[in-house]
C-alpha cells in the first residue's frame, strides 16, 4: 500500500474516475473479440481441467507415500503432499489452449532426484500422459507433458517440514527457511500469482485487460521469456500496475493506459506493485541494483511482488527492448484510435510481420532420430538461443537481432541417409503425400520392420528401414544499420564467430550426443524462407518492408515458459550495460504523463542489395568437428553457417560432417581440410 492512499501500490492512483457509458461499451466490444478469439474456455473444458488436477493430486500423494516407504517411515505417518496452480490458470486468464502451471509441494524426506525419477516413472505408466520430458538442469527444473490433451508444466519444491497437510498455504515467508535456490524459485511461482491477485483493486477488470494484452503480445510475436521478451508473469505484473494507477477504469481504458505508460516509462526504473522487502532470511538474494552488479544489467526490470523479489524480465536484450518499445508505441496509437472509434480491437490484434520485416535471417535447425531425445535437444538449444542473439547484437552494423518466439516443428520420413541429412539441413523433400504436403507438423507413422521369411537371404542387402527425422527450426531476423550516405566504405558483418561460438556452446552440453543430435545454423534471405512458413506469413504480399529513415540509427547498445540454467543466470551481469536509477519508485517522470510525446524509433529492415563471393577458410578439420565456411559479402553482412549433421544409425552412417552455406555444400571427411572441393 502507498502511504498516501488506501489503494494498493507504491504511489497514489493517477485517476479515480469512474467509467463512462462509452468506455463501458468499448470494453464490451473487447470482451466480444476475446470470446471470438477463444480466450475463454467453456464450462465443459473447465471441468476437464479440474478432473486432470484431481488426478495429478492423487498421483503426487501416491508418489509421496511411495518415497516414504522407501525411506522406511512408519505407515502410521501420512506425509501428505499438495499441488498448487499458478500462472495464467491461477490468475483466471487462461484460454482453451492454455497449459496449467502446477507446483508439487513435498515434505523434507522427498528429494528432488526422487521427483525426476520415481514421479516420472509413475507418469509414464499413465495412459493419459503423452509427450513426457523432464528438464532437470533448468533454472527452474520442470517435468513437461500432456495429460488427457492438456499441457502440464510440473514443478517440485520440498519444504523443511515432516508432513505437508491439505490446508497448507504458502504465504508465510518462513516456509522458505533451509531451502535451496531451486525450491525457492519453484515456490515463487505460486506465491507471486497469489500476491498479484491480492494487489489489484478490481480483479475482473484486471483479468479482462490482461487477456487482451496476452493475446496482443502473442499476435505481435513478443510473448516469450526464453527469447528475451516478456513472459506471462511480467505481462501480469505490468498490467496489475496500471490497474493500481487507474483502480476504477474499465478494461478498455486500462489497455490504453498500459500502452501509454509502458511507452513513456523511464526504463530501467523498475515496475513494482509494492515496496521491495528485505525479508527474514538473509541468505536469500533480493533484487537490488545498488548491491548486485547483475541486477544493474536489467533493461526493463519488472519485479515480482512476493519475497524474495526477483526480476521477471532479466532475459530482455537490447534488440528485444527496442522491438517491445516499438510495439508499445503502435499499441498506444491504435488503442487511442479505438477510443476515437476510428479503429477496432481487431486492428490492434493484427498479426506480426516478422517474416516480411527483414531481408536477412538466421535459420537454426535442430534434428534427432527419436522424439524423446529431440524434445530434450531442441529445448536445450532454445534455452541458449538468447546467447546467440546477444553475440549478434555486439557486431558492428547489426542494429537488431530479432528472435522469433515460435519454433517450427516437423516430422519427416526418410528413405536414405542422404535424405536424412537433407532434412537436417532444412531442405524440403519431394511431397509425395498430399495429406502432409502442406502440414507444418505432419504426423508420420513409422513403418514396421519387414517380417523375416524364408526368402530373406535374397533380400537386397542395401535396403534399409525408413527413418523418421524430427526437426525444430528457430529464426532470428537481422536488421542492418542504415548506411552512412557520406561514406563510400563497404560495410561487412562477419557473423561466423558468434555462430561458431553458439554451436560450440550447445555442443558442450553434458547430454549432447554427437551420433544422434544435429544442429545447422544457416544465413538465408527473405526470398529463401521455406514454404512451410506460409501460415506464419499470411499478411498481404504487397506489404513492403519499411526502410529505416535516412540518418536515423536505431537506439541499439552493442554490448520447457522455456527454462534457463543457473550458470547462464550467473553470467548475465556481463551481457548488458544498462544501469538503473538508484530510486525504486515508478519509472514515470514528474511531468504529467499526457504531456510527454512518444519518442520515434526505427526497428525495420533495410533493403540494400548485396553481392556475394564465397570462400573457404584454410583450416584443418578433425573428425567430429565443424569447420567454418566464410563468405565475403560486399556492402552488407559477411555471413557463415556452422553446422553439425547427425550420424543416423541404421542408414549406413557417415564418417564426417558437412558444411552448408547458401546452397554451397562442402563435404568433409576425417582429416580433410576445409579447402576441399565444393559441390
Amino acid at each position: 500500500m502507498s502511504k498516501t492512499s488506501k489503494y494498493p501500490g507504491v504511489t497514489a492512483p493517477m485517476s479515480l474516475a469512474m467509467p463512462t457509458p462509452a468506455e463501458e461499451a468499448m470494453s464490451a466490444s473487447l470482451v466480444q473479440l476475446l470470446q471470438e478469439r477463444d480466450q475463454y474456455e467453456t464450462e465443459e473444458e473447465a471441468q476437464k481441467r479440474e478432473v486432470v488436477l484431481t488426478k495429478l493430486d492423487a498421483i503426487f500423494k501416491e508418489f509421496v507415500r511411495h518415497i516414504s516407504q522407501k525411506r522406511s517411515l512408519p505407515d502410521s505417518i501420512d506425509a501428505g503432499g499438495k499441488i498448487f496452480t499458478f500462472g495464467s490458470y491461477r490468475l483466471g486468464v487462461h484460454g482453451k489452449a492454455s497449459d496449467i502451471d502446477t507446483l508439487c509441494v513435498a515434505p523434507k524426506h522427498v528429494q528432488r532426484d526422487d521427483f525426476f525419477t520415481d514421479m516420472v516413472d509413475m507418469l509414464k505408466e499413465r495412459k493419459e500422459v503423452t509427450d513426457l520430458s523432464a528438464v532437470t538442469d533448468a533454472y527452474v527444473p520442470v517435468i513437461k507433458f500432456c495429460f488427457s490433451g492438456i499441457e502440464i508444466d510440473l514443478l517440485c519444491a520440498r519444504l523443511a517440514l515432516p508432513t505437508v497437510p491439505d490446508d497448507l498455504e504458502l504465504a508465510d515467508d518462513n516456509l522458505l527457511k533451509n531451502l535451496d535456490d531451486r525450491c525457492v524459485r519453484s515456490l515463487n511461482g505460486s506465491r507471486v500469482t497469489d500476491e498479484i491477485l491480492r494487489l489489484v483493486p478490481n480483479v475482473d477488470s484486471f483479468r479482462t485487460a490482461l487477456r487482451c494484452i496476452k493475446l496482443w503480445a502473442k499476435q505481435r510475436a513478443i510473448y516469450s521469456n526464453a527469447m528475451g521478451f516478456f513472459g506471462g508473469v511480467a505481462w501480469a505484473i505490468a498490467v496489475a500496475r496500471i490497474c493500481q494507477l487507474y483502480p476504477h477504469a474499465s478494461p478498455g481504458i486500462i489497455v490504453n493506459k498500459f500502452f501509454y505508460l509502458m511507452m513513456i516509462w523511464n526504463w530501467p526504473n523498475p515496475v513494482i506493485l509494492k515496496q521491495i522487502e528485505e525479508g527474514p532470511l538473509p541468505n536469500l538474494k533480493v533484487w537490488n541494483p545498488r548491491a548486485n552488479q547483475s541486477d544493474k544489467a536489467h533493461r526493463m526490470p519488472i519485479i515480482t511482488p512476493a519475497y524474495p523479489s526477483m526480476c521477471s524480465t532479466h532475459n530482455v536484450t537490447q534488440s528485444t527492448f527496442s522491438i517491445t518499445m516499438e510495439e508499445f508505441k503502435r499499441g498506444y496509437e491504435i488503442s487511442d484510435k479505438i477510443i476515437g472509434k476510428t479503429k477496432t480491437w481487431a486492428d490492434l490484434m493484427e498479426k506480426h510481420d516478422f517474416f516480411q520485416r527483414y531481408k536477412y535471417y538466421l535459420q537454426i535447425i535442430t534434428s534427432c532420430a527419436t522424439q524423446g531425445t529431440h524434445l530434450l535437444w531442441s529445448g536445450f538449444v532454445e534455452s541458449r538461443l538468447r546467447q546467440l542473439v546477444m553475440k549478434l547484437e555486439m557486431l558492428e552494423f547489426v542494429a537488431i537481432a530479432h528472435p522469433y518466439i515460435k519454433s517450427i516443428q516437423k516430422i519427416t520420413p526418410c528413405q536414405s541417409q542422404s535424405e536424412a541429412i537433407a532434412v537436417a539441413e532444412g531442405k524440403t523433400l519431394p511431397a509425395n503425400d498430399p495429406a502432409t504436403a502442406n502440414s507444418t507438423v505432419p504426423t508420420i507413422p513409422v513403418p514396421s520392420a519387414p517380417t523375416s521369411t524364408s526368402n530373406e537371404e535374397n533380400a537386397d542387402p542395401s535396403a534399409a528401414p525408413p527413418l523418421t527425422v524430427y526437426t525444430t527450426t528457430f529464426y532470428i531476423g537481422l536488421q542492418i544499420a542504415p548506411k552512412d550516405p557520406n561514406s563510400n566504405v563497404a560495410r561487412k558483418v562477419d557473423i561466423s564467430r558468434p555462430t561458431n561460438e553458439f554451436v560450440a556452446l550447445v555442443k558442450s552440453w553434458d547430454k549432447f550426443e554427437v551420433q544422434s543430435m544435429g544442429i545447422v545454423v544457416s544465413h538465408i534471405k527473405s526470398s529463401q524462407l521455406p514454404s512451410e512458413l506460409a501460415g506464419e506469413r499470411d499478411l498481404a504480399k504487397s506489404k513492403k518492408r519499411p526502410r529505416a529513415a535516412k540518418g536515423v540509427t536505431p537506439a541499439v547498445d552493442r554490448a520447457v515458459k522455456r527454462v534457463k540454467t543457473e550458470e547462464e543466470e550467473k553470467n548475465d551481469a556481463s551481457s548488458a550495460a544498462a544501469t538503473p536509477d538508484s530510486n525504486f519508485g515508478d519509472g514515470l517522470s514528474s511531468t504529467s504523463a499526457d504531456a510527454v510525446a512518444p519518442s520515434e524509433k526505427t526497428v525495420n529492415g533495410v533493403t540494400d542489395t548485396i553481392k556475394e563471393e564465397t570462400v573457404l577458410s584454410n583450416q584443418a578439420t578433425a573428425a567430429g568437428d565443424a569447420s567454418v565456411v566464410t563468405p565475403k559479402l560486399e556492402e552488407e553482412p559477411t555471413v557463415s553457417a556452422s553446422k553439425i549433421t547427425p550420424n543416423y544409425a541404421g542408414l549406413g552412417g557417415t564418417t564426417g560432417f558437412q558444411q552448408l552455406r547458401g546452397g554451397i555444400t562442402v563435404k568433409l571427411t576425417p582429416g580433410a581440410s576445409s579447402n576441399s572441393s565444393a559441390g
